[in-house]
């Protein structure tokens, strides 16, 4: 297909390529530690039999609208909606996803950093002596820096720009074909080990144990909230990446794998990380710092631990990178075909201003932090970038994605589309489809925002 300016438009070269960036862009650092966390808490195995209630009747529905927007215009997620619906105000969906990319991209790039850091401390072998004292410690100073935070999110940031400014296919699909099935191998050695250790069964049974008592509305809640935001849906990346599809790719099918594929990695990680965390007696609901604290520490007590901890460091490297390409590529996307900037440029000018944004995320993650006093509506610059996405924009944004998709566009361009022009005989499922995208995902995102914003508890 050609671009206005007649320059041919970039597509994934296959159905493979597809699957592995799209998967690369819902596999993130939420996937080594929140998920697996959260399914512990909350009653384990219950937890998961909701959380795939949530990504058939949520997380499905808006992943095949975002998909169908994309494919159908070949546009970025601004320019997608307003081809689809010219001259009406449908095209700021995609405007508050460019805005949801750039929120997200200011403090993960942030997290990131430490990922990258930690991976290089890794390899330096600097957590040979680790205690828990200087576990603590030594995350503490990574975090609080002021200087070293911010070189590593630079180097993060100068890597995605880089790999995105290469392109489509030469820059996302190369890459996360190569990183995606490496991510794969090394969570599964890391998961071998993790089983082979004493007491390690006791790690499986919390992260699996069905405990339906522990099922409570602010579980479900949670389970539904997860399954939206661990898609990456409401920030325009799904409709961006729609866009490179192939014409024969099976929407239902990519959309399918993606979701199993994405929740098996965050099992694996659970089971790398759980059996390793009670073998060795440390505290499974540290939250989030376990990652950086606790598994230095583990790893470390272990035959062969710091080629582990390198392993599981560089893995979760990779799940932070290919989602960030995912997020970057959605302004990007409308820089290059909107503002008729060149890619490289477009990634350059991205970076630089997700960098110089970003350092006030990464200098308020404390309050003991440089920029940790100054705070916006009770909240410092890195919570607050978090919770404007996170609770504000993305529910909104996938809530008016279902509502498009259910009222707004014409069924019978919906029914060519996810049919493939009548190649894929779906009928019976695209009416499902439309029954679910009409009345119960727009029901479910209300609920899930109304209690995002305090309004209900």
């Amino acid at each position: 297909m050609e671009t206005e300016s007649g320059k041919k438009r970039e597509k994934f070269s296959s159905g493979l390529a597809v699957f592995f960036a799209t998967l690369g862009s819902a596999v993130g650092l939420g996937n080594i530690w929140k998920f697996p966390y959260l399914t512990g808490q909350f009653g384990g195995g219950a937890f998961l039999l909701i959380y795939f209630l949530c990504i058939l009747f949520v997380g499905l529905p808006v992943m095949l609208g975002e998909f169908y927007i994309g494919r159908k215009t070949r546009k970025n997620a601004i320019g997608a909606l307003a081809e689809l619906k010219p001259g009406t105000g449908w095209k700021h969906i995609g405007t508050m996803g460019v805005m949801s990319s750039y929120l997200i991209m200011f403090f993960y790039s942030s997290v990131a950093g430490w990922v990258y850091f930690y991976l290089f401390k890794a390899i330096r072998g600097d957590f040979a002596a680790i205690t828990m004292e200087t576990a603590k410690a030594q995350f503490g100073n990574v975090i609080m820096g002021p200087v070293s935070p911010i070189i590593w999110q630079a180097i993060v940031l100068i890597v995605v720009s880089a790999i995105l400014a290469m392109g489509v296919q030469k820059g996302i699909e190369k890459i996360t074909k190569t990183l995606m099935p490496l991510l794969f191998v090394l969570i599964l050695i890391c998961d071998v080990r993790a089983l082979t250790l004493p007491g390690a069964w006791n790690g499986v049974d919390f992260l699996f144990h069905v405990d339906f008592g522990k099922l409570s509305a602010a579980a479900i809640l949670t389970a539904l909230g997860l399954a939206f935001f661990k898609l990456s849906l409401g920030m325009g990346t799904m409709i961006t990446y729609g866009s490179y599809f192939t014409e024969d790719n099976n929407l239902f099918g990519t959309a399918v794998r993606v979701a199993l594929s994405d929740t098996m990695v965050s099992l694996l990680a659970g089971i790398a990380i759980f059996p390793t965390v009670f073998s060795f007696g440390m505290e499974p609901g540290a939250g989030p710092g376990l990652l950086f604290m606790t598994i230095p520490l583990v790893f470390s007590k272990m035959p062969l631990g710091n080629l582990l901890l390198i392993a599981f460091f560089f893995l979760t490297s990779i799940a932070a990178t290919t989602a960030m390409l995912s997020l970057v590529e959605v302004p990007i996307a409308y820089f290059t075909e909107e503002r008729k900037v060149s890619r490289p440029k477009a990634a350059l000018l991205n970076g630089l201003f997700i960098a110089i944004v970003g350092v006030l995320a990464t200098l308020s993650v404390d309050k003991a932090s440089l920029l940790g006093n100054i705070t916006i509506f009770g909240k410092g610059f890195f919570d607050l970038f978090d919770y404007l996405s996170s609770n504000i924009l993305l529910p909104l944004g996938g809530l008016l994605i279902a509502i498009f998709m259910g009222y707004v566009v014409k069924q019978d361009d919906v029914r060519r589309e996810l049919s493939n022009h009548g190649a894929l005989k779906i009928n019976s499922l695209i009416s499902v489809y439309f029954f679910i995208v009409r009345y119960v995902t727009p029901a479910l995102l209300i609920v899930v925002f109304l209690n995002s914003i305090g309004i209900i508890k």
